[in-house]
């Protein structure tokens, strides 16, 4: 019997065939763990792409006799081994029971390959069986941004802010779908024809998005946005270049003066990896509640209540929103609060909780500027139901928001910091911001990518100047004004 292990019970079944000769037919095609055609086929799809930002994931140089015998020995491997059994077994014993029967396989059906072709084997089928699949190569390497699957056939990554078509394929969309299951399942969600959307997360804290049919025409769709292995901090941000030191000491004053911090941008514009950078300032001693959708943020702090969203039910119930989330953190004696994305009425909440005594609270908004900022919660706030007039809105968002910071991914990919901008009060029913930071766009170099330059408005006393006081941070705030209005 193949794979049995001293000291532990064997994780097979008697195969069928124990000779694993001729006799026993090869299995139909959907069983296959990659598709039959030609590996060279992919190539005209990925050739467009240029190859300076990053190269080319795989090269699929695999011949079709490469699939078709991980076929075979893939269709042998499920009929000998117990799959109950050998999800009791951590991972690594699972992979090496999978490895030494897999050789067992090889050695009696006298396969021949070369001893790079059986390690791509041996790892291809760990992969089918305890992990993503075809999704292990991309998930391993830390210089993705995010992974984009459109059906079995076409998958998409980005690399230095460049999306690029990769050689990537499932077997088809059933495996793929398989696959977004058993993600999403790892979290206590779901993903089918009753629902076939999911957010979701990884182990790792990676942000999972899936839909699927009837809503995606051509097979599921996933979408995953890596989590950075080393938290980013914000001196990383001045190497990209995304913001410069003299406005990154700007932003460290405004962290450590406990203002409420909203962070608007766009999709992709980098806005949770700068709240992470946020976060770092906020001192050990705070009792913190996130409250997300998909728990991503990375808070080192030791006093840390992560609170994550609920979808319904079967029967549809038991859903849990973020305004439930928010509404709840209130009775949890927060010192600080932090929404990882406000996408609607919780809103409200959120500005009631940091104009009651929550200051330092922060959270992240998609928006193009400040100016529209504002503009988006006044509509969330109104989605809500609430019956208050315009002004009294305007009112509530000026005295709870002290400092809006806007991202932004350029036309070349790169991410930068584009204005730190305060909310100064109203004049009327307008509300009135100032400008503290600003970036401009100067050129583009050689290779196509933009050049600029982060400056001051020539504000030396900004609205918040009585909290840096009160937090004897009025000192550091004055000198980095002075050195980023030069």
């Amino acid at each position: 019997m193949f794979g049995k292990r001293s000291g532990s019970e064997p994780v097979l079944r008697a195969p069928a065939n124990p000779a694993g000769a001729a006799p026993q037919p090869p299995k139909p095609a959907p069983v296959a763990v990659e598709p039959a055609p030609a590996p060279k086929s992919p190539a005209p799809q990925a050739a467009p792409q240029p190859s300076k930002a990053a190269p080319r994931v795989v090269a699929d140089s695999r011949s079709e006799d490469y699939y078709q015998i991980k076929s075979t020995i893939f269709n042998a491997l499920i009929d000998t081994i117990d799959l109950a059994q050998l999800a009791q077994l951590d991972p690594d014993s699972a992979r090496e029971e999978i490895r030494d029967i897999v050789n067992e396989i090889i050695s009696i059906k006298a396969v021949v390959m070369s001893i790079a072709e059986q390690e791509h084997l041996l790892q291809d089928i760990c992969n089918d069986v305890l992990g993503y699949g075809p999704l292990e190569p991309l998930l391993a390497r830390d210089d993705i941004a995010d992974i984009m699957v459109n059906g079995a056939n076409r998958v998409f990554i980005e690399v230095s802010g460049k999306v690029q078509l990769t050689n990537i394929r499932f077997r088809d969309n059933a495996q793929l779908m398989n696959i977004c299951q058993r993600i999403v399942s790892q979290v206590g969600r779901r993903v089918d024809e009753s629902s076939p959307i999911c957010d979701a997360r990884l182990l790792d804290g990676s942000r999972v998005n899936v839909i699927g049919p009837p809503l995606s025409l051509d097979g599921p769709t996933l979408t995953i946005r890596k989590f950075k292995k080393d938290k980013l901090t914000l001196n990383d941000l001045v190497k990209f270049g995304s913001i410069s030191p003299d406005a990154a000491r700007v932003l460290q004053v405004i962290g450590r003066s406990r203002c409420n911090i909203l962070i608007s941008g766009g999709t992709g514009s980098g806005k949770t990896t700068l709240l992470n950078c946020m976060t770092a300032y906020i001192d050990a001693e705070e009792r913190i509640i996130t409250c997300e959708d998909a728990a991503e943020l990375q808070l080192q702090q030791p006093h840390v209540v992560r609170l994550e969203t609920r979808p319904p039910n079967l029967e549809g119930q038991g859903q849990i929103t973020m305004r439930d989330l928010v509404k709840n953190c209130l009775r949890m004696r927060p010192e600080r609060i932090i929404v990882g994305e406000v996408r609607g009425p919780e809103a409200f909440d959120l500005l009631q909780a940091m104009n009651t005594g929550h200051d330092g609270s922060m959270g992240t908004l998609h928006a193009n500027s400040p100016r529209e900022a504002m503009g988006r919660l006044e509509s969330m706030i109104t989605m809500g139901g609430y019956a208050l007039p315009m002004k009294t809105i305007r009112e509530m968002i000026v005295g709870s928001i002290d400092v809006i910071i806007q991202a932004e991914r350029l036309r070349d990919g790169s991410r930068r910091i584009t204005k730190i901008t305060e909310v100064v009060g109203t004049e009327g029913d307008v509300v009135i911001t100032q400008d503290l930071v600003t970036y401009e766009i100067t050129g583009e170099d050689d290779t196509g990518r933009l050049k600029g330059k982060h400056s001051g408005t020539g504000i030396v006393r900004p609205n918040f100047w009585e909290r840096a006081l009160y937090y004897n941070m009025e000192r550091e705030l004055a000198d980095a004004l002075d050195k980023v209005n030069q």
